[in-house]
């Protein structure tokens, strides 16, 4: 996996988290307008998403801000450029591509999420916050409809009358809040938001790569459904990948098993 410079100029950044790593870390790199999005760095970030999910020397990814920020939102000085584009072009739609990357994201946030920000951070599989991170809707404020799935997703996670108010007057949501209400897997110091995220993406990367994949499918896939029909997918789909193995991949698992039970615990 090689280092790349998109179209942006270097604003989304793309490199190994170290080298000869199965772990991406993907950086938004406009730390001066707090990571605030263009529609050129939008269309290169959906670009590295793409790309990521179709590089085989790639496990998982890291998404993360430079600076005080992990990203500040739309950039509003180019907003009708922005908004009038991107709810109908899933090419150029970083959630949207994010979505059907089918390695798993942890999201680095260090600082402020704001709005689109926000709903970069929500399309996240995992979520590692800084101590002084915090999530803010503005779209009330500022006039501004959601079209990247806050307005859906974030009652799913922290319950409606929560999302309600969090939308609705534009209250912050701190690190500590966010924790507590399920919104982050992990809270630590700023300093130490990147090396954790990598962390975490590392031990994925230790596992079986093929079910790791599938695995992250099947619950995202079946939250989209009730308990009873997200159980029979399950079933379906362990139907189907038990059933598609050759006893030469059974026997593989045996052996990665053994190979496993023989070394020390993850960390995690």
């Amino acid at each position: 996996m090689a280092a790349t410079s998109p179209d942006s100029g270097d604003l989304i950044l793309v490199e190994p988290a170290k080298p000869g790593s199965r772990v991406a870390v993907v950086t938004i790199n406009r730390p001066k307008a707090l990571n605030a999005l263009t529609r050129p760095m939008m269309v290169s970030l959906a670009a590295a998403f793409r790309r990521l999910d179709a590089d085989d020397g790639v496990a998982a990814v890291v998404l993360a801000g430079r600076g005080r920020a992990f990203c500040s939102g739309v950039d509003l000085t180019a907003a009708e450029e922005v908004f009038k584009g991107d709810v109908k072009d899933p090419a150029a739609d970083p959630v949207v591509q994010m979505e059907r990357c089918r390695k798993p994201i942890v999201g680095a946030i260090a600082g402020f999420a704001v709005t689109a920000g926000f709903e970069i951070a929500l399309a996240c599989d995992i979520l590692v916050a800084g101590r002084s991170a915090k999530f803010i809707d503005t779209h009330a404020k500022f006039g501004i409809f959601p079209s990247w799935g806050l307005s859906q997703k974030l009652s799913r996670v922290i319950g409606p009358n929560r999302a309600r108010e969090v939308s609705l007057t534009c209250m912050p949501i701190t690190a500590e809040m966010a924790e507590k209400w399920g919104l982050v897997n992990h809270i630590v110091d700023d300093t130490q938001v990147l090396s954790k995220a990598i962390e975490v993406c590392e031990a994925i990367a230790r596992n079986n790569r093929n079910l790791v994949v599938l695995y992250k499918s099947v619950i995202n896939d079946g939250l989209q459904l009730d308990l009873e029909h997200a159980r029979a997918l399950e079933k379906e789909r362990a139907h189907d990948y038990y059933n598609g193995m050759t006893k030469e991949q059974f026997a593989s698992m045996q052996k990665f098993v053994q190979e496993r039970s023989s070394k020390p615990p993850s960390k995690l």
